[in-house]
């Protein structure tokens, strides 16, 4: 579906899908677990989901040259550290807006992990005081019309890279990437269990996993913690991005399916539930997940196991989207282990 979409390589190829035995086993065994590690996909500043579809944006900066890619996200955004090391790597300027979206009080919060590496990088960062919203900012809005101000040509990439036209592209790549690796594999995955919050990581996967009947088997844990914006974003990109694909099928609102159980107390805020499954899952495989959205995804994961939410004989496939940095800015809680 892909095909007529220009492609800018950012990755080091098909991401590796490897069983999470011992997890899988902890659980009774009645599931058979297995992770898709997009958190190794890059070498682009540890990667991550992001540099998936940015794969897909980067040509269109070009095209429309662009010496300035302007995006927003938290203080301890993956999405603008990855943004920065695409940057740089294609040799063009960055600007980040940073804002307040986690009301975390840690001492090094805005001063190590991702927010750290895109000073790095080289990033212009703007701190901006204001709270968490998936919706479009006012503050990259200004950010954006300051570089054109100053002479520069921007790009604008929304945050998580999501309402942006093609940010869906990435992860309609990911379903065919994973239907390869199924034919190699000998077995077909039932289910498909991601994080969701700005949405076009999800929305890729259901029009990607569409075009074979699966698009409401990919399972999205929510971790936004506003429900009802977050479906109707991820509704929205999906059927944009099934109308660009040409996928010739209708994407309704049935065929988001989002688990809203995990996502407290708030977004970027783990639960105790979500740290005992970081740890978990560290203890069982050495697999790190972060405080933010995949130890809330792996949370949900083995919440629905333990329901018996998926049958018993089950594939499921877990996509860690990586993430992991984030976890220096909350170290406190972790200081023991």
């Amino acid at each position: 579906m892909l095909e007529k979409f220009e492609r800018y390589p950012l990755t080091f190829g098909p991401t590796p899908i490897e069983k999470m035995e011992r997890l899988s086993a902890h659980l009774g065994g009645d599931v058979k677990l297995y992770a898709k590690r997009e958190d190794c996909n890059s070498g682009l500043a540890f990667g991550g989901n992001k540099i998936r579809k940015l794969e897909y944006i980067i040509p269109d900066a070009i095209a429309v040259g662009a010496d300035t890619l302007v995006t927003i996200g938290g203080v301890q955004s993956n999405h603008t550290r990855q943004v920065a090391a695409v940057a740089a790597k294609i040799g063009m300027k960055c600007r980040l807006v940073q804002e307040s979206w986690v009301p975390f009080q840690d001492a090094v919060y805005d001063r190590v992990g991702n927010i750290l590496m895109s000073r790095v990088l080289g990033a212009d960062i703007e701190l901006v005081d204001e709270g968490f919203d998936i919706g479009i900012r006012e503050s990259w809005e200004r950010a954006i019309a300051d570089v054109r101000d100053k002479g520069g040509v921007p790009y604008s990439i929304p945050a998580g890279a999501s309402v942006h036209k093609f940010g869906g592209l990435g992860f309609v790549g990911f379903a065919e990437e994973v239907r390869e690796q199924e034919a190699e594999l000998g077995f077909r995955f039932d289910y498909i269990v991601v994080c969701t919050v700005t949405g076009s990581t999800h929305a890729g996967m259901v029009v990607g996993f569409a075009q074979d009947g699966r698009a409401r088997n990919v399972i999205g844990i929510d971790a936004s913690c506003t429900p009802e914006q977050t479906h109707a974003q991820v509704l929205e990109i999906a059927q944009k991005t099934a109308a660009l694909v040409g996928l010739g099928q209708d994407i309704v609102a049935d065929d988001v399916v989002l688990k809203t159980e995990y996502a407290y107390p708030v977004y970027g805020i783990p639960s105790a539930e979500t740290n005992t499954a970081i740890r978990l899952c560290a203890r069982m495989e050495g697999m790190m997940t972060d405080p933010v959205y995949e130890g809330k995804s792996m949370q949900g994961m083995i919440d629905l196991v333990r329901q018996g939410f998926f049958p018993s004989g089950s594939n499921v496939l877990y996509a860690h989207l990586g993430g992991v940095p984030a976890i220096n800015a909350y170290s406190y809680i972790y200081r023991n282990g």
